[in-house]
């Protein structure tokens, strides 16, 4: 097996990581940034705008995760390469977000 069935599930991972907030914001009727909201990724998308997104998301993450190759759950290669999509996202996007909303501030009395 070639290295395109891991760049698939790296971004399996990633888009699954970013599914969770927009999805999640979403159904609590939160706006939330979006890539449709103006200025791009920093203004405030409606929650319907949110739960699409999240939704599209979802599905783009299964079909690299579940339809390209055969991502086996007890490999650890696999997992790895998942991992690492959710990992890295997940931790670009707290970066993002937390810049906008206060949370990369330890001074912040939200954040402890």
């Amino acid at each position: 097996m070639g290295w395109l069935p891991y760049a698939a599930w790296f971004f399996g991972g990633a888009f699954l990581t970013n599914a969770v907030p927009h999805v999640v914001s979403g159904v609590m009727g939160r706006p939330f940034q979006s890539p449709f909201a103006k200025p791009h990724g920093v203004g405030l998308s409606s929650s319907t705008v949110n739960v699409l997104w999240g939704c599209f998301n979802l599905a783009v993450g299964y079909v690299l995760l579940c339809r390209v190759g055969n991502f086996d759950l007890r490999s650890t290669a696999d997992v790895l390469a998942a991992g690492l999509g959710i990992l890295l996202t997940g931790v670009l996007t707290a970066r993002m977000f937390g810049r906008l909303h206060g949370g990369n501030n330890p001074e912040n009395p939200r954040v402890r």
